[in-house]
C-alpha cells in the first residue's frame, strides 16, 4: 500500500489541464480563466457624485450659512454642460457627473431651496461625497488572474469592465462506470439480493458542482463483454471513474478485461480509511481512478482525490480540504498504520468551538452516517491517543470540498 498523499502526488502528476474555450460572461459563472483578464474602461468614467445634494466649490463654504445661486442641474446620464464659478452651484443626483468647476457635495439634508437660491446649513471638507475617476479600476489594470474560478461577483465585474468574452478552460469531460451485477438503478425492479446504485448519482454531483461535465456510462455487468463494451464509452472523456471493481476480490477482472485494452495501473492500494481499494492508471491514454464501492468511501475519495484532479484538468492548483478547530467530546484510542477519515457530528460548543462526536459505527457502507455527519477528522497513520475536551482540527461537509 501507499500513502495518501503518494497517491495523491501519482494522481495529480499524471494530469494536464484540458483545452480553452471562448465564452460569453453570460454563461461564465463556475468556469475557471484560462487568460488573465484587464480592464476595458475606468469605472467611474468620471468624477461622480455619492449623493443627492448640490455640487459646489468648497472655497465657497468656509463660512456657513452660506447662500448661492443654483445654476442648472446634473443626473446620471445627464450631465450639466457649464461650469460652476464662484457663488453657484448645480442640483446634483447620484451617480451624475460632477460639473466642471465643482469640487465638493452638499447633501439635500443640509440645505434650505428657496427658488433658484439654496443656503448651505452645513459645510463639508473639498472631496466630500466625490467619486473620483478611476476609484474601482481603470483602463488596463489587471483584475482577474488565469486559473480563477468565477463566482457571481466576478460576473459583475467582468461586465462593468465591458468584458463581454472571456476565454476558459473547457468543462473536464468525466465518465463513470459503474460495475456490479448486484447494482440497479433508482426506480428499477431490485432482486432480493440487489442493491440501489448512488455512487454514479453521488460523484456526479460533485463533479458537475466543481465545475466538470459527468458523463454517466451506466453498470457494466461482471464479465468481460459488458465491462469492455461500456468502458469504450470513455474514448473521448478525460477522466474515466470506475465505481467498484477495485477490491482485491474483483481487481483481477477490471485488470485482465482492460488491461487488454490498454490499462496501465500505478496503483491500487492506498494506506487510507474508508477507501483502502483506491486504484489509478492510464486505459489507452485516458487517466483512470477507481473509487471503491462501498458508498463512505467512494464520496470520500472523491473529496481527497477527485475534486483536486478536477483542479488541474481546469488548469487551477490542486485545492486540499480546509479545517477549522473543534473540541473533542470523548476519548479517541490511539490509530493503527492507515491514515482515518472519521466521521463525526455536532453535539454543541465549548469556548467558541464546535464540540464532536465521532460516530461509534465507521462502516464504510453506512450512508446513514454520513448523512448525519457534519464533518471529518483526519487521523495520520499511527497518529496517538486523543483525551476528551482536546482540541482538534475537522473538515466541515458541505459543498465541494469540506469546507466552512
Amino acid at each position: 500500500m501507499i500513502s495518501v498523499e503518494d497517491a495523491r502526488q501519482n494522481i495529480l502528476s499524471a494530469l494536464i489541464p484540458v483545452s480553452t474555450e471562448t465564452i460569453s460572461i453570460h454563461q461564465a459563472v463556475g468556469r475557471v480563466l484560462a487568460e488573465p483578464v484587464s480592464a476595458r474602461r475606468t469605472q467611474p468614467p468620471a468624477d461622480l457624485s455619492a449623493m443627492d445634494g448640490y455640487a459646489v466649490k468648497a472655497a465657497d463654504i468656509d463660512r456657513i450659512p452660506a447662500t448661492l445661486n443654483v445654476i442648472g442641474e446634473s443626473a446620471a446620464g445627464h450631465g450639466f454642460d457649464g461650469t460652476v464659478e464662484a457663488g453657484t452651484c448645480v442640483r446634483i443626483f447620484t451617480g451624475a457627473p460632477l460639473p466642471t468647476g465643482a469640487d465638493t457635495i452638499i447633501i439635500q439634508e443640509d440645505t434650505t431651496r428657496d427658488g433658484d437660491q439654496v443656503t448651505i446649513t452645513e459645510g463639508a471638507a473639498k472631496g466630500t461625497y466625490v467619486r473620483p475617476a478611476g476609484l474601482d479600476f481603470t483602463e488596463g489594470e489587471p483584475a482577474l488572474t488565469s486559473g480563477h474560478k468565477l463566482t457571481p461577483r466576478d460576473i459583475g465585474l467582468l461586465a462593468a469592465m465591458n468584458i463581454p468574452w472571456i476565454d476558459v478552460y473547457r468543462k473536464p469531460r468525466v465518465a463513470l462506470l459503474s460495475t456490479g451485477d448486484e447494482l440497479v438503478r433508482p426506480g428499477e425492479p431490485i432482486g432480493p439480493t440487489q442493491i440501489i446504485s448512488t455512487n454514479s448519482l453521488v460523484v456526479a454531483a460533485m463533479i458537475e458542482q466543481a465545475g466538470g461535465e459527468a458523463i454517466d456510462l451506466g453498470i457494466a455487468k461482471d464479465n468481460e463483454e459488458s465491462l469492455r463494451q461500456m468502458a469504450q464509452g470513455a474514448e473521448k472523456a478525460d477522466l474515466l471513474i470506475t465505481l467498484g471493481g477495485a477490491s482485491v476480490g474483483d481487481h483481477d477482472l477490471v485488470q485482465s478485461v482492460l488491461g487488454k485494452d490498454g490499462l496501465q495501473i500505478d496503483f491500487w492500494r492506498i494506506a487510507m480509511r474508508p477507501g483502502k481499494p483506491l486504484m489509478f492508471g492510464d486505459l489507452a491514454g485516458t487517466p483512470m481512478l477507481g473509487l471503491p464501492g462501498n458508498p463512505v468511501s467512494s464520496m470520500i475519495c472523491s473529496y481527497i482525490f477527485l475534486l483536486p484532479a478536477l483542479d488541474v484538468l481546469m488548469g487551477r492548483p490542486p485545492s486540499r480540504p480546509r479545517t477549522i478547530p473543534a473540541i473533542l467530546s470523548h476519548d479517541v484510542k490511539e490509530n493503527d498504520r492507515r491514515q482515518d477519515y472519521v466521521r463525526a457530528e455536532f453535539i454543541g460548543e465549548q469556548g467558541g468551538l464546535p464540540l464532536i462526536k465521532l460516530f461509534s459505527n465507521q462502516d464504510s457502507s453506512l450512508l446513514t452516517r454520513l448523512a448525519k455527519a457534519d464533518c471529518l477528522l483526519m487521523r495520520p497513520p499511527h497518529a496517538p491517543a486523543l483525551k476528551k475536551r482536546q482540541q482538534v482540527d475537522i473538515s466541515l461537509l458541505q459543498s465541494g470540498y469540506p469546507d466552512v
